[in-house]
C-alpha cells in the first residue's frame, strides 16, 4: 500500500510517498485515562503545566497544519494559539485503547474574546500514539478540529 503523508506543515506542503507495514490492532472503548483528562485541563484553565507530561520529550504534534516539535515546543505553541483570544472547555465524547494507540472522540467549546464573535462547539478526534521506550509517554499526537463553520 502506497500512503501520501505531508513532510511538512505550515505552508511547506511537500508530498512524498511512503510504503507503510499494515497493523491490526484491538480497541476498547473505556474511560478517558487521568493523563488526557489532564492535559485537557490544562489547555482549559490556560495553565499549561504537569499536564503535559504524559509527551515524550521529543513527541511531535500535528494539529490541522500545525507541525510542532517537542513535549516545551507542543506546550508553548498550544499556549500562544489558545492565548491569541479564545477561552477552551474539552469534553470527552468517547474514547478507545489500543494499547500502543489511544483515539479520542470529544467536543470543544470555544469562547472568544472578541464578543461579536459567537461561541463554536466543533467535533474533535484526536489519535495519540506512544512511545515505543516508554508507552507511558504520548510520542505523536495527530488530531483535527471543526469545521467551526462552513
Amino acid at each position: 500500500m502506497t500512503v501520501i503523508t505531508q513532510t511538512a506543515g505550515y505552508g511547506g506542503n511537500q508530498l512524498r510517498t511512503q510504503e507503510n507495514d499494515m497493523t491490526t490492532l484491538n480497541f476498547t472503548k473505556t474511560e478517558a485515562p487521568e493523563w488526557l483528562l489532564a492535559m485537557w485541563k490544562e489547555i482549559d484553565d490556560k495553565t499549561f503545566g504537569k499536564g503535559f507530561d504524559c509527551f515524550a520529550d521529543d513527541a511531535v504534534c500535528n494539529l490541522g497544519v500545525a507541525d510542532w516539535r517537542g513535549r516545551e515546543g507542543i506546550r508553548e505553541s498550544l499556549r500562544e494559539f489558545i492565548d491569541k483570544g479564545m477561552t477552551t472547555h474539552h469534553d470527552v465524547v468517547e474514547y478507545w485503547d489500543g494499547g500502543s494507540l489511544k483515539i479520542f472522540r470529544g467536543l470543544v467549546t470555544m469562547n472568544f474574546d472578541d464578543p461579536a464573535k459567537e461561541p463554536v462547539r466543533p467535533v474533535m478526534t484526536h489519535f495519540f500514539y506512544m512511545d515505543k521506550t516508554d508507552p507511558a509517554k504520548v510520542s505523536r499526537w495527530v488530531g483535527s478540529v471543526g469545521p467551526t463553520e462552513f
